[in-house]
């Protein structure tokens, strides 16, 4: 057995058994190594961002870590933006890069880079495999890192000559580490507050939004005290719908949510972040709290979250109470001129129940969120890292996590052209995808962002450079010439037609939905 062996074996035996992979020359004894455990499902995708993109995408429905399989540094650079938005959404990854054997480092390769200083920013844990021997025990401690607690990015890297030399075998599973328990005082001290509320929020992240039980639990509490449950403007998974828990979303635009905010006393904070600003503008505050709110927080994000929320329920008595729950309404199929609205009501009218959406619509999506509250119980996967070109892989990802469930990808035009490969790996693994491009031909948030930080007038020079319409993007054949069935569409009835026909017959489809 050699080193690769020994890793792909370890990986299987810490239940890591998908690999999305973009492979190069040191990674071939990896490769090979699959043919020998076909339990292990490797994934091709044709871009590295991509590869990162999707095992962020398979975690957040797995709940479980996925394995990617990068190229040395250029390989590794080329997945770093969807790996930036997997580590903002604490998704557990093992991250195998190859690197060069260890006696051809000195020679500064074409491909020599620093692997390690790439990795740092991404990852929450890094180690260069020493030897054969090694790998497999460095494996193991990868899979316990990625899983946190909160989880996250952990970055192996494999010098050529620890995957082809001899290994002993696999490395015995290694112990995640136990979340921190919140004490007791704590819990008093949070409930106190609660029992006051004085202008208090209840400020919920990732871990409450993804998990409905949860969600119903700090949701009673809200409604038992009369206190306001809000949520952030990004997250991981958001599990949505007709009688989920409903709380009010923080807005992108800083003006919108320091209005949500004013007047609040208190924040209490259950496994979120502060809440701020995607970016700093002039005159405007970066933190959307008023001045003289207090911070709280009542379980932090390395913390053992549902025994802390468990608790506080029990001490403030509110197990009994209703919790807060989005209501089921009629919805009704748009009509006439297609715009994102109509889009919107189109797939809340359609969605299967238990779907999956990935979003990265960007200016599409303001009214996304109001619109298909009411829409059968669903789950929502945010941008949480702002890195563009996450969508489309992201729901590649969640079909191989979830290939029984209906994928919706909310894709911005300008947006879609980052990582278009991801269609290509769609159709090689006949994935139940409905991709859905909002084409409006520009980068519409751009202008809306200049506009925003009050930069100079449009002009010859600097309106080019928001437009995306000169040459036309054409969807629908870029989508054909990777395998994607496609069609155009100009009206609210063409696409409930074409969305529909995605919906029902098997493997991806795409929908170029033209908007103003």
């Amino acid at each position: 057995m050699n080193g690769a062996e020994s890793l792909v074996r370890t990986l299987l035996n810490g239940g890591v058994n998908t690999c999305f992979m973009n492979p190069g020359t040191s990674e071939m004894h990896f490769v090979s190594a699959l043919d020998d455990y076909p339990e292990m499902r490797s994934i091709l995708c044709l871009f590295e961002g991509v590869v990162s993109g999707a095992a962020d995408g398979y975690t957040r429905l797995a709940e479980k870590p996925a394995a990617s399989l990068l190229h040395l540094g250029p390989g590794l650079g080329n997945g770093i933006a969807n790996l930036h938005n997997a580590k903002k959404a604490y998704s557990p990854i093992v991250n195998i890069v190859g690197q060069h054997s260890t006696k051809h480092l000195k020679y500064d390769a074409p491909l020599t880079a620093d692997i390690e200083g790439l990795a740092w920013p991404v990852s929450n844990w890094v180690k260069t495999s020493e030897n054969s021997i090694s790998i497999a025990s460095d494996g193991a401690a990868a899979i316990a890192a990625s899983m946190g607690p909160p989880g996250g990015v952990a970055t192996l890297i494999l010098p050529a000559n620890t995957a082809w030399g001899e290994a002993d075998g696999p490395a015995e599973t290694v112990p995640s580490i136990i979340p921190e328990s919140v004490p007791a005082d704590r819990i008093t001290e949070i409930a106190n507050l609660i029992r006051q509320n004085k202008n208090t929020v209840l400020l919920i992240g990732d871990r409450v939004m993804g998990d409905e039980k949860l969600g119903v639990q700090v949701s009673k509490i809200a409604n038992a005290y009369g206190v306001r449950m809000m949520s952030s403007w990004y997250a991981a998974k958001v599990r949505r719908g007709a009688g989920m828990p409903m709380y009010e979303r923080l807005q992108y635009a800083v003006d919108k949510s320091l209005k949500m905010l004013a007047g609040t006393q208190h924040i209490i904070r259950i496994g979120a972040r502060d809440p701020i600003a995607f970016f700093a503008y002039p005159n405007k505050p970066s933190r959307f709290a008023p001045p003289n709110c207090e911070d709280h927080i009542l379980v932090d994000l390395h913390e053992d979250i549902p025994a802390a929320i468990e608790a506080l329920l029990e001490e403030l008595e509110a197990g009994d109470t209703e919790p807060i729950l989005a209501p089921s309404k009629p919805a009704k199929l748009p009509q006439g001129d297609l715009d994102p609205d109509s889009v919107w009501m189109a797939i809340t009218a359609l969605m299967p129940e238990n779907s999956i959406v990935s979003d990265e619509s960007v200016t599409a999506s303001r009214m996304a969120g109001p619109i298909t509250q009411s829409a059968r119980p669903h789950d929502w996967l945010h941008v949480t890292g702002g890195s563009i070109g996450q969508g489309l892989p992201v729901a590649t990802g969640a079909a191989i996590a979830a290939p029984d469930r209906q994928v919706f990808a909310m894709e911005a035009d300008g947006s879609a052209m980052y990582t278009l490969q991801a269609l290509w790996t769609q159709a090689r693994e006949s994935l139940n995808v409905v991709n859905v491009i909002f084409n409006n031909q520009s980068y519409k948030i751009l202008e809306i962002e200049r506009k925003a930080l009050c930069a100079k007038e449009s002009g010859p020079q600097s309106d080019p450079m928001l437009s995306i319409g000169n040459p036309e993007l054409n969807f629908v054949d870029l989508a054909k010439g990777m395998g994607v069935p496609a069609k155009r569409v100009n009206s609210s009835e063409s696409f409930v037609k074409e969305l529909q026909r995605g919906i029902d017959e098997p493997g991806p489809y795409l929908i170029e939905a033209m908007i103003s």
